[in-house]
């Protein structure tokens, strides 16, 4: 059994509705199981899962644990950077590789250990999509807990050409009012409507637009 599992997520990512449920049953494989949301407060230990954490790591404290775990949800190493969900929806992607590796201090550039796909139908809303990948990501947590130390001698270098997504902002939720609905449904599906809503200008005016799926 492992001393001490450490868990960083930034305070405000939505990962963190699924991390409560989650510690406890990390007890199977450690003795000690630490939840912090600033990288400052690494400390030592076996194991470090970085879900949600859009902070860098410096070398000093990735050394602090012997594995530094982040899930990444694109082809790696296409899609490194921001929000590759999001980006990759926007594209008409509806098939989302899942990919769990080791940190390096270089950002998203580390070995591959796991790598996994979640398949959308082209319906779901962020909620739902941000639920699946929330679940994928704890699940591929606890394989790599499960098959450790032998998921060591699978790990795989990155190869090929990287590409990056940027960091979103909140003009990228903007809609045009002259196109249809359908032409901007892709952007509907990934605005998250308390953070950052779609909304169109008309006539001098600004309006938002919140989508919900009618249950």
């Amino acid at each position: 059994m492992l001393k001490q599992i450490t868990v960083v997520s930034d305070r405000k990512n939505w990962i963190n509705d699924h991390i409560p449920k989650w510690l406890p049953t990390l007890k199977e494989f450690a003795e000690e199981i630490i939840w912090i949301h600033e990288v400052s407060e690494l400390t030592v230990g076996d194991m470090a899962f970085f879900l949600g954490c859009e902070q860098i790591v410096p070398r000093v404290l990735l050394s602090r644990n012997r594995h530094n775990l982040v899930v990444h949800a694109s082809d790696l190493p296409k899609g490194k950077g921001w929000s590759p969900l999001t980006w990759q929806i926007l594209n008409g992607d509806n098939e989302i590789p899942v990919v769990l590796f080791e940190a390096a201090e270089k950002v998203d550039d580390g070995p591959i250990y796991l790598r996994e796909q979640i398949v959308f139908e082209g319906t779901e809303l962020i909620d739902e999509m941000r639920l699946e990948l929330g679940r994928k990501t704890i699940a591929l947590c606890n394989r790599f807990l499960r098959e450790y130390p032998t998921v060591i001698e699978q790990a795989k270098d990155q190869h090929g050409e990287s590409t990056y997504y940027p960091r979103r902002t909140p003009a990228d939720s903007r809609l045009d009012p002259d196109l249809s609905i359908r032409e901007q449904f892709r952007l509907m599906r990934v605005a998250d409507n308390d953070r950052y809503p779609c909304y169109f200008e008309l006539d001098g005016s600004t309006f938002e637009v919140k989508v919900e799926k009618r249950r």
